[in-house]
């Protein structure tokens, strides 16, 4: 790839390249050594626990009663659980959970997985196999971990419901 960068270099600084077309060729390079043999997945592609749908997105957010009302009105999403400080929004065969902010910020706070024959200890140890840690060790029903990005992802069955403590 270090040949590759050098040569359209060469050609940048010889006017036989614009800078647009040098960056649009770095970021093609680029794009292309991420599935590159060698390049290592955080989960592998076969063996590991299959995503079937993405059951529900949490949102943290400073009034989470106005935020419903937009919600409800804009997109038709009926109230299907609440509790103290949380709604949770039914969207089809999934949802949207509205949280109260502690911080007054608005941010999401994580997203969610339905698994395909989805085995909590079984998909807890693969997590461990590849450094990532379950936040929860117990459960049976859902967990969430943190991504190598940082972000906070649950997983559970594909038909999970959510539940409000």
């Amino acid at each position: 790839m270090t040949d590759k960068i050098e040569s359209m270099l060469d050609a940048l600084e010889s006017g036989r390249l614009t800078r647009r077309q040098f960056a649009v060729s770095v970021a093609a390079l680029a794009a292309s050594a991420v599935g590159a043999p060698g390049a290592r997945a955080a989960i592998p592609k076969k063996g590991g626990p299959r995503a079937v749908s993405i059951n529900h997105i949490t949102v943290r957010v400073p009034d989470i009663y106005r935020t419903a009302r937009f919600y409800q009105d804009f997109f038709g999403m009926p109230l299907m659980q609440q509790g103290a400080g949380v709604l949770i929004l039914g969207v089809e065969n999934s949802f949207f959970g509205i949280e109260q902010s502690v911080t007054g910020a608005a941010t999401v706070d994580h997203f969610d997985f339905g698994i395909a024959n989805f085995k909590a200890d079984e998909t807890r140890a693969l997590l461990r196999e590849h450094n990532l840690q379950p936040l929860d060790k117990t459960s049976q029903e859902s967990f969430k971990f943190r991504d190598p990005d940082g972000f906070l992802v649950q997983v559970n069955g594909p038909d999970y419901g959510g539940h409000v403590k």
